[in-house]
């Protein structure tokens, strides 16, 4: 979100379309919806992730993408899929920003699903802005209300399938990373659907709204670390490459996708990033 520092101030106040316009054009294009591995796949846009989790009671959805087409780039991939919309009985979120969280009202108007979510983006949700001092300023996307509200460890059980809440604030106050265990063609492999950890932006220094922000930071990679991962599953897809990832799967053999060690190296360089930002930061404010 950084990059976008310039739309600041008066962004909020932008028409929803227009606001889209802002954005990377990867953000609201359509992409082909593929399978992941197990019961997981990925019904996102080019570039923001979306992830369906097939279940013997219906469907999980995670994440809904930009309030601008965001949700039918979605049902439409789920579809494609040879799956209903209506069949998503329970929407997940990440993080309470608008690439993430600003197609949940139409999704959930859409399919009836209820809408769970972390106890610190409650809020951010509900009231459609994102909480905490960052330098794009107040973004606001469609708010949602959330049914149920969720804490670290719950797990989240629809048939067969169980999701755990990985509650990983600094991004928001209520970001969270999701587990799932699931079994790709006889093997039992550990599922990571990542919250994010990058700055984007935030005040790491002086945030009034959000004051307990680098101590959230610090805890969440300290989390992460010690969480494993043999599918990193991340909300923008470029950061795991799916892309290229998913065109090595068209070809039979093993899983591209399967990576023990992939999460643990992204989490090493964004802990390395978070710590130049918050020195450059706190030398800006001597």
């Amino acid at each position: 979100m950084r990059k976008f520092a310039s739309i600041a101030a008066g962004l909020v106040a932008l028409a929803l379309p227009a606001l889209a316009a802002a954005w990377p054009a990867a953000w609201t294009k359509p992409t082909e919806p593929y399978h992941v591995a197990g019961n997981i796949y990925y019904v996102g846009s080019e570039g923001l992730s979306a992830y369906l989790i097939s279940t013997s009671s219906g469907l999980i959805l995670i994440d809904g993408g930009m309030p601008d087409g965001g949700a039918d780039i979605i049902e439409a991939n789920i579809r494609r899929l040879g799956f209903k919309a209506a069949d998503v009985k329970i929407l997940l979120n990440t993080h309470a920003h608008i690439d993430h969280a600003g197609g949940l009202a139409k999704l959930k108007a859409d399919t009836g699903a209820k809408l769970y979510a972390s106890g610190g983006d409650r809020k951010a949700l509900e009231q459609g802005r994102h909480i905490g001092d960052n330098e794009n300023g107040e973004v606001s996307f469609p708010p949602v209300k959330v049914d149920r509200t969720v804490r670290d460890g719950d797990k989240i059980k629809l048939g067969e399938t169980v999701l755990i809440a990985v509650l990983t604030p600094g991004h928001t106050p209520g970001c969270t990373t999701w587990t799932l265990a699931v079994n790709d063609k006889g093997r039992p492999l550990n599922a990571v659907f990542y919250g994010s950890t990058s700055v984007a932006g935030n005040a790491l220094v002086g945030n009034k709204a959000y004051p307990r922000i680098v101590d959230d930071y610090r805890q969440s990679f300290t989390r992460l670390k010690a969480t494993p991962a043999d599918l990193f599953l991340p909300n923008h897809p470029e950061m795991a490459d799916l892309a290229a990832k998913r065109g090595r799967a068209l070809t039979p053999g093993s899983n591209p996708f399967v990576d023990p060690g992939e999460m643990s190296r992204y989490v090493a360089r964004s802990e390395q990033e978070f710590q130049r930002e918050l020195a450059r930061q706190q030398g800006a404010a001597r």
